[in-house]
């Protein structure tokens, strides 16, 4: 608050909400140009800037999970709102993006389905035998070697390996 010439306070002014929010919604989606712009033509190089904030991405996730802020924001979200957003923004995304995606895709993907070839299984038995587990281990060691030697930049997708 702030103090007017005969020292009474007065309430700093802001719009309301729905004004605000109306304001955003009309005015951000004229922006694309400058938002294309802007990944064209960046102040500084996106991935040498990224990597070298790793430390601060480190405290602030830290700092986030030890306060609990992510199912705090999960739980403010609900899963309404996620379904909303996955419906009404997402299945329109989500073919143009894949098709997007493909060679990414490929690059990614790639390392992992060699290892899978190379890799030699146990012998198969009968149907639930639990021997049989020892195959679904021999590609899991496989996955694991891989995304541990692949480098920087090579994760299975939807694996969680």
């Amino acid at each position: 608050m702030g103090l007017c010439r005969k020292g009474v306070q007065i309430m700093a002014f802001i719009r309301s909400m729905s004004e605000i929010a109306k304001k955003w919604a009309t005015v951000t989606p004229m922006r694309s140009g400058d938002y294309e712009a802007g990944v064209r033509n960046p102040r500084r190089d996106w991935a040498q800037a990224t990597a070298a904030a790793e430390d601060a991405w480190k405290t602030g996730v830290t700092n986030a999970a030890a306060k609990g802020f992510f199912s705090k924001g999960v739980n403010f979200a609900g899963t309404p709102k996620w379904a909303k957003g996955a419906v009404d923004k997402g299945v329109a995304r989500w073919g143009p993006g894949v098709s997007v995606a493909e060679p990414d895709y490929s690059r990614g993907f790639a390392p992992f389905r060699d290892a899978i070839e190379r890799t030699t299984l146990p012998p198969r038995f009968a149907t639930r035998d639990p021997r049989n587990l020892a195959r679904v281990k021999a590609i899991v060691d496989a996955m694991v070697r891989t995304k541990e030697g692949a480098g920087p930049g090579v994760t299975p997708r939807g694996g969680g390996l």
